[in-house]
């Protein structure tokens, strides 16, 4: 069995799932398959986090390592995926 990754969830969709956590531990090869563990979690989260076509919802970025990810994104063993609101401004 490989390490976990660890997901780091923003408070806004904590608070929607009661029993989630703001850091959460999963075994995943890709970002899609990490927020489809999410889901088996806490049914609907899919949902908050992706749209129909399937893509990362557009008020969301995801981070893997570091990077900005998309569903496809690879994630190791051991690493780390940030789910963040996305910031506007002017």
């Amino acid at each position: 069995m490989t390490d976990p990754v660890v997901i780091l969830l923003p408070d806004a969709l904590v608070r929607l799932f009661p029993g989630s956590a703001r850091r959460v531990e999963v075994t995943a090869a890709t970002v899609a398959e990490a927020v489809a563990a999410l889901d088996r979690r806490w049914p609907g989260m899919a949902d908050r986090l992706c749209d129909s076509t399937p893509a990362i919802r557009r008020h969301l970025n995801i981070f893997v390592d570091g990077d900005k990810a998309r569903l496809h994104t690879a994630l190791r063993p051991g690493g780390e995926m940030i789910v963040m609101t996305a910031m506007s401004g002017g």
